[in-house]
């Protein structure tokens, strides 16, 4: 991976992390698209990039984490079943299901139930003030959802705005839930991955990892803001034929170029 390329990965990283159109495959589609041979230090650089866009999510609702120790313990409640069956399964699940023929059909389900779900949750108002009055039970079920973006292509916003509706949030709480989740849960997995590692890094390497990781994280920062003002006012109708669209096409162009990455 030349520096130029670690530059691209991190932008996509950056910009698709916490919307829901899963980070993880857009940087699978990426890379293959690329050319990038997925070493050991591509997966490294792929975790650590993320680690910047959770820091913009973290210092952006700073005073959120503040406000209460509500947050933490709803948080808390959500991030549970995550890490259960993230220890059983993940080491699986990525061994057999990191492809990008399971990245698109996962892009092309998810797109047609962000569609479906948007027609559910347009007018659909909340009874809460905050999404810290969420019941512990109501965390709960949106961790749950959560387990289902261990699959590359589902995306991890996307599978907890989706619990998050389920459970009577309005779009706007939804979302930013989505948003608070993805710090205790991203910093847990990728810590667990970048412990694991043993890679000595050269001084090109040191380098892509720190461009990477501003990189992604004024990318991230930059997307959260677009993102929360655009559902607001639209919906999540767009992500999903965005999501349709891509599986679709790089189904094609694998198929047209014979790219046999199974």
């Amino acid at each position: 991976m030349t520096l130029f390329q670690s530059i691209i990965i991190a932008i996509v990283e950056g910009l698709t992390e916490f919307l829901p159109i899963s980070s993880t495959g857009h940087m699978i589609l990426a890379s293959a698209a690329m050319g990038i041979h997925e070493d050991e230090f591509v997966k490294t650089f792929e975790i650590f990039i993320q680690l910047g866009a959770i820091l913009a999510i973290a210092l952006m609702y700073i005073k959120r984490f503040f406000k209460s120790i509500d947050i933490y313990l709803k948080l808390f409640a959500a991030f549970v079943p995550t890490a259960i069956v993230g220890l059983l399964a993940y080491p699986y699940i990525k061994a057999y299901l990191f492809n990008p023929i399971v990245v698109s059909v996962s892009l092309i389900l998810g797109g047609i139930i962000l569609i479906l779900i948007d027609k559910k949750v347009v007018n659909q108002k909340s009874d809460l003030d905050e999404v810290e009055d969420m019941t512990y039970k109501s965390a709960f079920f949106i961790g749950l959802f959560q387990c289902l973006s261990m699959v590359p292509g589902t995306s991890r916003a996307a599978a907890t705005i989706i619990g998050g509706v389920f459970n009577g949030l309005d779009k706007k709480q939804a979302t930013e839930f989505s948003f608070l989740l993805a710090v205790p849960t991203m910093m847990a997995a990728g810590g667990y991955d970048l412990l694991k590692s043993e890679l000595t890094f050269t001084e090109g390497q040191l380098l892509m990892l720190g461009v990477g990781f501003v990189v992604a994280f004024i990318a991230a920062w930059i997307a959260v803001k677009l993102f929360l003002k655009y559902v607001s006012n639209h919906g999540f109708t767009a992500f999903g034929w965005y999501r349709i669209a891509l599986g679709i096409l790089f189904l094609i162009f694998m198929w047209g170029t014979d790219l046999r990455l199974l």
